[in-house]
């Protein structure tokens, strides 16, 4: 990837993050190329966009914004990472990721950034599946 290709793709990354104000990191590393296309299929059907990104890219897409991210660096950006872009509905990402792990062991939550509140670790899933919409409030 040149230099100019990676601009363009920390340029993408930065208007995602500035448009969605969640978004989660996953690890789908060893998953059969049929469980990532279910998951994508799925994702598709949410209204989730799933983007495989490597790390440098996203570090440097979230050092270029307002919110601190530094918890991101030590723990989320390491290995394999694809980020989900939720919009408006905090919680759909970490409902998609334990319904899709009935069936598989994958994707790990990583970390999410929702509702400007940094969750890091998988055992922060059940946490996140339990956040409740502003409606639902």
């Amino acid at each position: 990837m040149t230099r100019e290709e990676k601009a363009v793709v920390i340029g993408e990354l930065v208007e995602k993050f500035s448009a969605n104000m969640n978004f989660y990191i996953t690890d789908a590393s060893g998953m059969s190329v049929a469980q990532t296309n279910s998951l994508r299929r799925l994702c598709f059907d949410k209204g989730i966009e799933y983007k495989v990104v490597k790390n440098t890219l996203i570090a440097k897409a979230l050092e270029q914004m307002d919110s601190d991210y530094t918890p991101f660096d030590e723990k989320v950006l390491k290995g394999f990472s694809g980020v989900m872009f939720s919009g408006e509905d905090a919680n759909a990402p970490a409902k998609l990721i334990k319904e899709f792990r009935k069936k598989s062991e994958k994707p790990l939550l990583k970390g999410a950034y929702v509702e400007e509140s940094i969750y890091v670790g998988d055992d922060q899933l059940e946490a996140l599946v339990n956040i409740k919409s502003k409606e639902e409030l």
